[in-house]
């Protein structure tokens, strides 16, 4: 199947860096993931949860962490589970607790992060997964294709099913409550959808700037929409074109894929500032 996959993008992208079977594979995860990195990042941001988003790759390096020290586990299945259960656990008790929201996302963070290290660090073989720290985009498998194809699916069935009470949500809470919504049931279903988009994208773009992505396309998309419709449009497009540009940009250049990606995102995000600035003036 790949190989028909791979024919029909030679015929409709007859250009040099399409050559490579690696460079067919980084563009179809492009392809599938930055579409869902623009529709959950306009959540992101009118729910204020780009911490909460950056403590999710936090969790995500404690799963790969267990996942290496069970051994016979695969590091990308408890590295999924691990940050899906993370990202409930947040959920539910920030819901919970009194604390601020932000002092119960720094607690779980700055632990999930430090267990991490000290089970990566044991015996002194953390060099090996310093991959995950910078990720490489330009090492998916077939197999990674096809797995990110079911959550593709996934994630747009769900947000399907969520979005309009999520939109309800991200206006007011209390609003969300007094209209009938289970608020800690969506809640609970889009950090999940969150957690398994990280999880799945880390060890291609990497620990250090993977809450990037979950910010800058629907920040860049604010400054230059006035309503949803158009909010959501902008945010992946902004998405798909920081992911297939830095792509090219990063095969010619020599650069890190993941942090070419996120360069282009910010360049995006300025321009759309700039924009706004002078239309405000």
């Amino acid at each position: 199947m790949m190989e028909s996959v791979y024919t029909v993008l030679s015929i409709l992208l007859p250009f040099e860096w399409m050559d490579h079977v690696f460079m067919k594979n980084a563009f179809l995860a492009v392809l599938l993931v930055t579409p869902l990195f623009g529709l959950l990042s306009t959540m992101v941001v009118s729910n204020r949860m780009a911490f909460f988003s950056d403590s999710l790759g936090h969790g995500a390096f404690t799963g790969i962490a267990i996942g290496v020290l069970l051994g016979s586990v695969s590091p990308l299945l408890s590295l999924v589970i691990f940050s899906v259960l993370f990202s409930l656990v947040i959920t539910y008790i920030k819901s919970k607790s009194s604390a601020s929201t932000d002092t119960i996302i720094g607690v779980f963070s700055s632990t999930a992060i430090a267990v991490g290290l000290m089970i990566m660090s044991y015996g002194g073989g953390f060099n090996k997964f310093a991959a995950y720290m910078i990720g490489d985009l330009l090492s998916i498998t077939p197999e990674d294709i096809i797995a990110l194809c079911g959550v593709f699916i996934g994630v747009l069935v769900l947000w399907a099913v969520i979005f309009n009470r999520l939109l309800v949500l991200s206006i007011n809470a209390s609003f969300a409550r007094s209209r009938g919504i289970p608020v800690l049931w969506i809640e609970s279903c889009f950090a999940a959808a969150l957690a398994v988009i990280v999880a799945v994208s880390i060890q291609w773009v990497g620990l250090l700037i993977i809450n990037s992505l979950l910010v800058l396309p629907a920040a860049a998309a604010r400054n230059i929409t006035n309503d949803v419709k158009h909010y959501h449009l902008a945010s992946v497009c902004t998405a798909m074109f920081s992911g297939f540009i830095g792509l090219i940009l990063s095969y010619y250049f020599n650069m890190a894929a993941g942090a070419t990606i996120v360069v282009l995102s910010a360049v995006i995000f300025f321009m759309t500032l700039l924009v706004k600035s002078y239309c405000v003036r």
